[in-house]
C-alpha cells in the first residue's frame, strides 16, 4: 500500500487485494487519496470490500451468472427470472444502482396495479441477486435492503374458502373433470400433484392417495414430470367415496395416469386453469375464487374438525408447521377462544349441579 505523487502532480494510491491483484487511484490531494486508501483498507478488513472493476457489469450480466449458480426447480427458476427481468436498471452497471431507483420501481409497480404480494415476492429475488453480489465482491452494499413494500391484506381477508353448496355446485359443473376436482377439494393436492396422480398411487384397500411427482409448465410444450415440491412427497387419507370416484376412472384408462385432456395431454396450468374457469363461471362463483382455493378449502375443513397443525402440514405436505401456521393461523381457534369455551363448558356443569342440589325430592 502506498501514496506517491506522480509527475504530473496527482496523487496516486495503490494496495493490494486479497487475491494479490493490485488496485490503484488518482486523485488531485494527498489527503483525498490518503482517504480513497484507507477506505479500501478499511472494507477489507470488515468484509465489505467489493472489486471496484467487478462493478462495472449490468445487472442483466450479473444475474444471468447469479441464476446460473442455483439449484432450483424450474418453478423457481422462471419466477426468479421474471422477478429480475422486471426492473427497469437491467442494462445499467449494479455498482451504480441505488436505494431510491429500487424504491422507486416498487412503488411504480404499485401504481400500476401489481398486487402487493406480487410485489414482495419480485422484490425478495432481487434483494437476493443483491446480497449474492455483496457476498461475491462485486458491489459493497445492497441498495435493496429496507425497501418499503405495499401492505399486503390479512389472510382472513382475502383467503376464499368454498361452502359445501359451494363445493358441490362446482362438482354439479365438472363433467368429466369432476375427479381431478375432487381429488383437490377432498385430498388438498395442489394443481400439478392432481395432474400426476396415477393408478398406482391410489390404494383401495387403505384408502389413501401417494403423492409422489407433480406436472409442471403452462403449456404442452414445457410441461414435465418432476418430483414433488421439497418435503411434499406423502401418503393422504381420504374418504372411501373419494377412492371409488378415481376407482371408476382409471378402470377407463388403460395408462398409468389418471387424468388427461380430452386431446390425450396431462393437464399443465394453463389447461386445467382453462377448465376450472368453465366450472366456476358455470357454477356462479366468483373470479376471484382459483382452484388452488380447494386446497384452502380442504385445509379449513381440517382445522374445523379439530385436527392439530401437524396433522394438518402432513396433509397438505408442507416442509415445517411453520409453513402451515403462517397460511393459516387465522382458522385455529386463538386462545381466547378455547378459554371461553372451556370456562363455558364448567361454567355449565356447576351451574347444573347446582340447579339439581335446589330441586326437591
Amino acid at each position: 500500500m502506498s501514496v506517491k505523487q506522480r509527475p504530473n502532480g496527482a496523487w496516486r494510491a495503490r494496495y493490494r487485494d486479497q487475491n494479490g491483484k493490485e488496485h490503484s487511484k488518482h486523485e488531485k490531494t494527498k489527503r483525498a487519496a490518503q482517504k480513497w486508501l484507507d477506505e479500501q483498507t478499511a472494507a477489507m478488513v470488515t468484509g465489505q470490500w467489493a472489486d471496484p472493476g467487478a462493478g462495472r457489469i449490468t445487472w442483466d450480466e450479473w444475474v444471468s451468472r447469479w441464476i446460473g449458480m442455483q439449484v432450483w426447480a424450474d418453478g423457481t427458476a422462471t419466477a426468479a427470472t421474471t422477478a429480475v427481468e422486471s426492473v427497469p436498471w437491467r442494462l445499467t452497471a449494479i455498482r451504480d444502482v441505488k436505494h431510491g431507483d429500487v424504491q422507486t420501481w416498487v412503488t411504480k409497480e404499485s401504481e400500476r396495479g401489481l398486487a402487493a404480494s406480487t410485489i414482495r415476492t419480485r422484490l425478495n429475488y432481487v434483494q437476493m441477486a443483491f446480497r449474492a453480489a455483496v457476498d461475491n465482491q462485486v458491489i459493497s452494499r445492497n441498495p435493496a435492503a429496507r425497501v418499503k413494500t405495499p401492505r399486503i391484506r390479512k389472510r382472513e381477508a382475502t383467503m376464499k374458502i368454498l361452502t359445501a353448496e359451494q363445493v358441490n355446485a362446482a362438482l354439479e359443473a365438472a363433467g368429466e373433470f369432476r375427479p381431478f376436482v375432487a381429488v383437490c377439494v377432498f385430498a388438498g393436492l395442489r394443481l400439478g400433484e392432481a395432474a400426476g396422480l396415477q393408478v398406482g398411487d391410489v390404494d383401495r384397500d387403505r384408502n389413501n392417495i401417494s403423492v409422489r411427482r407433480q406436472v409442471q409448465g403452462t403449456s404442452i410444450p414445457t410441461t414435465k414430470i418432476t418430483p414433488p415440491k421439497a418435503g411434499s412427497e406423502r401418503e393422504i387419507f381420504v374418504p372411501a367415496q373419494l377412492i371409488e370416484m378415481l376407482a371408476g376412472v382409471s378402470n377407463d384408462t388403460p395408462e398409468p395416469f389418471l387424468f388427461r385432456t380430452p386431446l390425450g395431454h396431462l393437464y399443465n396450468r394453463n389447461s386445467a386453469g382453462e377448465e376450472w374457469r368453465r366450472i366456476r363461471k358455470s357454477a356462479g362463483l366468483g373470479d376471484d375464487v382459483t382452484l388452488h382455493n380447494l386446497r384452502h378449502t380442504f385445509a379449513s375443513n381440517l382445522i374445523a374438525s379439530g385436527c392439530d397443525v401437524v396433522t394438518v402440514q402432513r396433509a397438505l405436505g408442507h416442509s415445517q408447521p411453520s409453513i402451515t401456521l403462517n397460511v393459516y393461523s387465522h382458522l385455529w381457534p386463538s386462545a381466547e377462544d378455547k378459554t371461553r369455551s372451556a370456562t363455558a363448558t364448567f361454567m355449565g356443569a356447576v351451574l347444573g349441579s347446582a340447579d339439581s342440589s335446589r330441586t326437591p325430592a
